[in-house]
């Protein structure tokens, strides 16, 4: 059978760091506040030459490169995102200039900060039925872009940031222990739309919006979905939860990382936790969190690792992945 295997990671942060103390001096708040409740301590803000693409071109460059792999062997962009450059064309079209690739099937994906993984999802599936050999998975994310500065119960809660992937078709059996994707499942939810959106749009208002979000109901939605499709993932992969070596997920708030760990009786070292410097950076959190994983060598080949997040919409979903 052909499986997806992830070859490469990168990622990419705008130069601008900003700690709770700098964004005290402007938004009615303070660092102990913001990390009691949240464990962010920074988060990266673009400049106006930083955008969604060319933070996805430097992250994309930078998992080629750990690949060994060269832009022009890439048959397929998709980027997740929330907040592209333009309402059209897509994003990835862009990133695919920067890259200097001439043809291949680009386009966007928006599930908010469960992009990355319909992003894989979309990947994997092409990848095994032999559409493309060789894509990258993107999550980019511009956030500083759409949030209200002046309501401190949103803004200090996002940062902006890229991460990626390559994945290649590899021949593989069918065993647990193969490297490379072993399920993904994802969920949405219409209903609640309310909770966590963006107030503005073309077809709606013909602005961009901002921000708007109900933290407390997010919350508890975010503990029980996150929990269910992992266990739910891991099933559909042959696979006990203690079969986890980490668990890589959406870096929204260290609150629900730890809730979510014990709910599934994780030990909470076997989690990957960078909301601490990047805050939530919606789709660019997990591939983000997972280069920073690999690159200081917790992550390593043949450890199986679960990504997991959950966004407006609400969307959610997680991803079973032999390393």
């Amino acid at each position: 059978m052909i499986r997806a295997v992830i070859t490469g990671t990168g990622s990419a942060l705008p130069a601008r760091r900003v700690s709770n103390a700098q964004l005290a001096e402007t938004v009615d708040t303070s660092d102990e506040w913001i990390v009691e409740r949240t464990g962010i301590r920074f988060r990266h803000i673009a400049d106006e030459h930083e955008t969604t693409a060319t933070l996805g071109a430097d992250a994309a460059r930078a998992a080629l490169a750990a690949a060994g792999a060269a832009a022009r062997d890439i048959d397929l962009i998709v980027l997740a995102t929330a907040t592209p450059d333009q309402t059209f064309p897509s994003s990835a079209t862009k990133i695919q200039a920067l890259l200097g690739i001439d043809d291949c099937v680009a386009f966007d994906v928006a599930a908010v900060c469960s992009g990355f993984l319909y992003a894989l999802q979309v990947a994997d599936s092409m990848i095994r039925a032999g559409a493309v050999r060789r894509a990258l998975v993107i999550g980019s994310e511009t956030f500083s872009r759409i949030l209200d500065w002046e309501d401190r119960a949103t803004c200090v809660l996002f940062g902006d940031g890229a991460g990626a992937i390559v994945l290649e078709a590899r021949e593989s059996d069918a065993a647990a222990d193969a490297q490379g994707v072993l399920a993904v499942r994802l969920h949405a939810d219409g209903r609640h739309n309310q909770l966590l959106y963006v107030d503005g749009g073309p077809s709606t208002t013909g602005t961009v919006g901002k921000l708007r979000m109900k933290g407390r109901e997010v919350f508890r939605h975010a503990v029980v979905n996150l929990a269910a499709v992992l266990t739910e993932t891991m099933a559909a992969a042959g696979l006990a939860p203690d079969a986890i070596d980490w668990l890589v997920p959406h870096q929204a708030n260290a609150r629900i990382l730890d809730a979510t760990a014990k709910k599934l009786g994780l030990s909470p070292e076997k989690v990957v936790v960078t909301v601490d410097r990047h805050a939530n950076t919606s789709a660019a959190s997990v591939p983000l969190a997972l280069d920073t994983a690999v690159r200081d060598g917790r992550i390593k080949h043949g450890d199986l690792i679960v990504l997991e997040a959950m966004g407006g919409g609400f969307t959610w979903g997680a991803a079973v992945v032999r390393f």
